[in-house]
Parts: structure tokens; C-alpha cells; sequence
């Protein structure tokens, strides 16, 4: 651990001293942004006269600028109806060389495809465990001195800044379910059907991924990530791992599309010093159960079509799949199925989605369950959903 912290230490004190003896003289640049989205949707577990539904989803801030040669990017963000708030992503980076380029705060870890993996505003079903679309605490590195190759690297020391729950106090700082992106929670976890306590969080962890662009439309890549999932009353960690091939293909008029294969082992540790076969993870001030160890195979293919009706500009239509095989023979696999179209009429974006999951949490009536032990005669539920988002 103290030698993580001597090089995260010393991370910070090179960007500093380097951004202050190479201060550039770019003009300064200043953005206030933001969104407020709604919901209408309906949901096939529930027989009752409250379906469809209609939800204020959330609404946010943004700040985005340069100055002194060094960029800086910040999002918080609201969910009235889950009584929480947090901190989408906070950093600052600069140019240390005209082929490097670093980061320093809240940012989005290098994993995968990035910036998403799905195309619809349900994701992919690798979000839910905590690998799309993830951030974290630390520094990242992103090198384009290699034709044709990007590389990243990064290092965290912990999981984003934690905001309330249900509208009251922050629990675990930096380890609770109130935030933005999937990361382990403290409390509980599973050794085979049974419960046991597990004080646990992530702790040091390290990213590296690289991105071969073949041609101009197609991108082939492979990311790995090592960290550690402390114990905080064994006051030790275990190595947790994650790796993943990816490929994003563009071609024709408007076809897309992405893929990616990704093994996981969040090995941890229980309290009394077990490893477990089920941890918890959380966001949007939740936690649910999810399977220690996994392979996910994810695809999703889309077309967009130019559009001149009123405002509309263009309308996307996709499906994006994901199918999450659990390691643990006894544990119910998931299912993660999207077919969905994006409307965009100026500062306007409109997901109509008809999500559909087997043993997927949000889709679900049991939500705790469905990606740690799930049920094995899982029925496919539905959830018709239309997102509505002003962005400016």
C-alpha cells in the first residue's frame, strides 16, 4: 500500500511541476452545460393501475474550459427519484507532450470501449458490474505517439466520492452505493446461498488499454485492469482482475458496431477470512449481489438515418445484447437484451427502448438477486421506456 501511495504521490507532484514550468498560452475558454431529462415507462412484473409511469430522471450541471493551458471538465449530477445526488466526474489535464496527454481527478476508466459499450440509454450489461462506463479516483496517462495506436494507463486509488442515500447521510465516503457508476459496497456478501458480513472496497487499482485503429472505420483493442479489494476488518486485500477484447467497426451509411468479450474475478475476502462467491455492488444509492467471477459477451449493432421532419435531424436504431455467464455452475446466467431507436431534434435526445432481461437487476421484480445466485427459470421481463433529455 505505501508504495501505491509514494507512486500516486509522486504522479501528482510531476503533473504539477510540469504544468506549472510549461504553462501554455491558449486562449481561455469557459462553458456552463447541462441536462434535464424525463421518464415515461411501464413495467411487465408490475399489475397495477400506476403503469406507465412518468419520472423526473434527472437533471444536471456542467462545467467545461481551459485556461492556462490546462483543461478542466466537471458534472454533477441529480436524481430526484431515487433521493440522491453525486459527482459524475471532476478533472483537470494537460499536455505534457504533443503525444501525451494526462489526467488528474474523477475520470472515466480506461476499460474496454470507451466511452460507451451499448448504444442505448440502458447500456450494456457490463455497466451493472461495473465495467462500462466506470469512474474512479486518480490519474490516467493517454499516449498517441504510435501511428495508428492509442494507449492508456492508469492508476486509482479509490472508487468516486460517494453522494447521500435516499436523500440522507453519506455512508462509507468513498465505498457506499450512492454515485454514479457500479463499484463494490461494503456490508454483505455470499459464500455459496449464504450470507455473510464483508467490509470490503476497492483499493489501488490499475488500468492499461490499447486501441489499434486497422483502418479509419475499424478498431480493435484489449484492456486489463488489476486492484485490490480491501478488507477493512482483516485490514488486508485480495487481487481482483478484469481483462477484455474489444472491436468497433463503422461502415457504410450509418452502420455501427461494437463488441466486446470480458472475463472478471472480484476476489475478496469475507470477514472471518473466507473468499466469496458473491459481492456487492451499488450505484444510485442501491447495492445488489453479483457474482464474484464471470465471463460477459457483449454485441450491439446499429443504423442512422438522416431525418429532415421539424427539428428531428436524425433517428438511430439499434439492438445491443449482453449475456453474462456466471463461473459458479449452481449461479442463474444473465440476460441483457435492448432493441431501442435514438430521435435527435437539436438539443433534444429521445431513447425509446423495450428493455428486456433475465436475471437483469433493473429488469426484474427481485432486484437484489438476479446477479448473484438469480433464478434459473427466469422468465424474460420487460420494460417499455422512453428517456426524454433537453441538453444544453
Amino acid at each position: 500500500m505505501k508504495s501505491a501511495l509514494f507512486r500516486a504521490t509522486a504522479f501528482i507532484l510531476f503533473f504539477t511541476i510540469t504544468a506549472q514550468s510549461q504553462a501554455s498560452s491558449n486562449e481561455n475558454d469557459f462553458r456552463i452545460g447541462g441536462a434535464v431529462r424525463f421518464n415515461v415507462f411501464s413495467k411487465s412484473w408490475v399489475d397495477s393501475k400506476t403503469q406507465p409511469e412518468f419520472t423526473f430522471d434527472t437533471w444536471k450541471l456542467s462545467v467545461d474550459g481551459t485556461q492556462g493551458g490546462i483543461d478542466f471538465s466537471f458534472d454533477y449530477r441529480f436524481y430526484p427519484t431515487y433521493g440522491t445526488h453525486f459527482i459524475h466526474h471532476g478533472w483537470f489535464g494537460y499536455d505534457l507532450t504533443d503525444d501525451l496527454y494526462v489526467k488528474l481527478g474523477v475520470l472515466q476508466v480506461p476499460f474496454g470501449i470507451t466511452k460507451y459499450a451499448s448504444h442505448s440509454w440502458w447500456f450494456q450489461g457490463q455497466y451493472y458490474f461495473g465495467l462500462e462506463d466506470d469512474y474512479d479516483i486518480g490519474i490516467s496517462f493517454d499516449y498517441k505517439g504510435i501511428e495508428k495506436l492509442d494507449l492508456s494507463f492508469a492508476y486509482f486509488r479509490q472508487a468516486e466520492p460517494e453522494g447521500p442515500i435516499a436523500g440522507g447521510d453519506v455512508t462509507y465516503g468513498n465505498a457506499g452505493p450512492g454515485r454514479y457508476s457500479y463499484d463494490i459496497t461494503p456490508g454483505v456478501g455470499r459464500i455459496g446461498a449464504d450470507q455473510v458480513d464483508a467490509h470490503i472496497r476497492e483499493l489501488n487499482q490499475f488500468n492499461l488499454r490499447a486501441a489499434y485503429h486497422v483502418t479509419e472505420g475499424l478498431e480493435l483493442g484489449a484492456s486489463a485492469q488489476v486492484g485490490g479489494i480491501y478488507n477493512s476488518e482483516l485490514d488486508e486485500s485480495e487481487t481482483s482482475t478484469a481483462f477484455a477484447l474489444h472491436m468497433v467497426a463503422n461502415w457504410g451509411k450509418g452502420w455501427n458496431f461494437k463488441g466486446s468479450v470480458i472475463n472478471y474475478n472480484y476476489k475478496a475476502k469475507a470477514d472471518d477470512g473466507r473468499v466469496l462467491d458473491i459481492i456487492q455492488m451499488g450505484a444510485f444509492g442501491t447495492p445488489y449481489d453479483v457474482a464474484a467471477k464471470a465471463n460477459a459477451y457483449a454485441v450491439g449493432i446499429a443504423k442512422s438515418f438522416p431525418v429532415d421532419f421539424g427539428p428531428i435531424q436524425s433517428v438511430q436504431a439499434y439492438v445491443d445484447y449482453t449475456f453474462m455467464d456466471k463461473i459458479n455452475s449452481d449461479y442463474a446466467d444473465v440476460h441483457h437484451l435492448i432493441p431501442g431507436i435514438l430521435v435527435s431534434a437539436g438539443p433534444v435526445y429521445t431513447y425509446i427502448d423495450y428493455a428486456m432481461g433475465k436475471n437483469q437487476p433493473w429488469l426484474t421484480p427481485t432486484f437484489g438477486e438476479g446477479m448473484g445466485v438469480g433464478d434459473a427459470d427466469a422468465e424474460w421481463q420487460k420494460r417499455f421506456n422512453i428517456n426524454i433529455g433537453y441538453y444544453f
